[in-house]
């Protein structure tokens, strides 16, 4: 059904997505006041800290950083040091729990937010420990909807390998408009409470994004970066690839093998899957 949908909404084209353009940079460095329970702050040291950066020839940057202990990545205190730094490229920010402060602070400045969506208040306490409900993140949501592009992502698996939340976020956001929607799946990230957790088995993950694709027939549904590597994603991708998706960041070989079976055509982007590929059409080679 999922794979019906696909093929009355979209063409048969398919997008590999290998953001090697679009350089994520920290406000914060390594520093994070929440450390959550799937990140600890571990995905931070992977990002360029904003002081005395040199952006080169990126065409892209994702602004993002650690956050306070009301969920807030401070953005809006860095602005003197962003703006040289953005002037002249897209940029993908994330930005937590923004207040109105934030809002008229950068209004004009954002092309695109990634914003985490939750679908249940005991996920958001247990994983970022925050005392904050699904209703707060709703009006978060579309308070940023009014001065910028929103694309929600939604973690599989978030709480330690379970799921729970997922559903419950697919139905809230119903309610919304938006135009992509990105799924990752939890990775047990050594040093972070859920080290020891599995991730959620790729079928029960394809069987999100199958519900995905029903319930947004003419949304983007992504599967994004954030998800195990290795014989995982030889399991998961291609079931995503059945499920319909548009775009997979660094697909498996099994997923470009089977898109090729079903007769889709690979376009390659190479900047932030939230960004439309500005790659070329062809032949892809898989991640």
């Amino acid at each position: 059904m999922a794979w019906e949908v696909r093929t009355r909404h979209w063409p048969p084209t398919i997008v590999a997505s290998r953001p090697v353009d679009t350089l994520p940079v920290s406000v914060t460095g390594e520093a994070c006041a929440l450390d959550c329970a799937h990140c600890g702050g571990h995905y931070l040291k992977g990002m360029k800290p904003l002081k005395g950066l040199r952006p080169g020839n990126a065409p892209s940057l994702l602004i993002s950083g650690g956050c306070d202990r009301q969920g807030r990545v401070p953005v809006r205190e860095m602005l003197p040091e962003l703006l040289p730094v953005i002037e002249g490229r897209r940029t993908n920010w994330h930005l937590g729990a923004v207040d109105e402060a934030d809002l008229t602070a950068l209004a004009g400045l954002l092309d695109v937010v990634s914003f985490d969506f939750v679908g249940d208040d005991a996920t958001l306490r247990e994983v970022y420990g925050l005392d904050a409900t699904v209703e707060d993140l709703e009006l978060r949501m579309e308070r940023l909807a009014e001065i910028a592009r929103v694309v929600p992502h939604v973690t599989i698996g978030l709480r330690g390998g379970a799921l729970g939340h997922e559903m419950p976020a697919l139905e809230r956001l119903q309610r919304h408009r938006f135009d992509a929607l990105v799924f990752l799946v939890l990775i047990p990230t050594p040093g972070t409470r859920y080290a020891e957790a599995q991730p959620p088995a790729p079928e029960a993950a394809a069987e999100i994004l199958v519900e995905a694709r029903l319930r947004f027939p003419e949304v983007s549904i992504q599967l994004g970066c954030m998800r195990p590597k290795g014989a995982y994603s030889e399991a998961l991708d291609p079931l995503a690839v059945r499920a319909g998706v548009n775009v997979i960041v660094n697909p498996a070989r099994s997923a470009v093998a089977l898109a090729e079976e079903l007769g889709l055509t690979w376009e390659t982007g190479y900047e932030c899957c939230v960004f439309p590929a500005t790659g070329v059409a062809g032949s892809v080679v898989p991640g």
